[in-house]
């Protein structure tokens, strides 16, 4: 299990808590170049599906976010979706994105 920093095992709390409140499949957290964190979980309507990333990196861009440092998203699935892993290549390209199971324990950091 790789060690976090207070910042990013901050993410990690904020993606399984969003995942909690909700039930949804995924939940996700980022950290913009400010400081601020943005958390969301998975979107599931009949017009259109987001990953927890992808909701993530969304309320963070339209909040302003000129970039992101750090992504977390908590899943009970064994990869971070490939559409997750775009949403935040797209903005940071050297961001750390940390995977958590949904007790919270980190299981892996994909950094590029």
């Amino acid at each position: 299990m790789p060690d976090l920093d207070a910042e990013d095992q901050k993410l990690v709390t904020l993606a399984r808590s969003a995942r909690a409140r909700t039930g949804a499949d995924e939940g996700a957290a980022v950290r913009d170049t400010d400081g601020r964190t943005y958390a969301a979980t998975t979107v599931d309507q009949p017009s259109f599906q987001l990953t927890a990333l992808q909701a993530a990196v969304a309320a963070a861009l339209s909040s302003g976010a000129e970039g992101l440092e750090a992504a977390a998203v908590v899943t009970a699935d064994a990869l971070v979706a490939e559409a997750s892993v775009h949403a935040v290549r797209d903005v940071a390209k050297l961001a750390p994105i940390v995977r958590a199971d949904p007790s919270g324990t980190v299981v892996e950091v994909q950094r590029p």
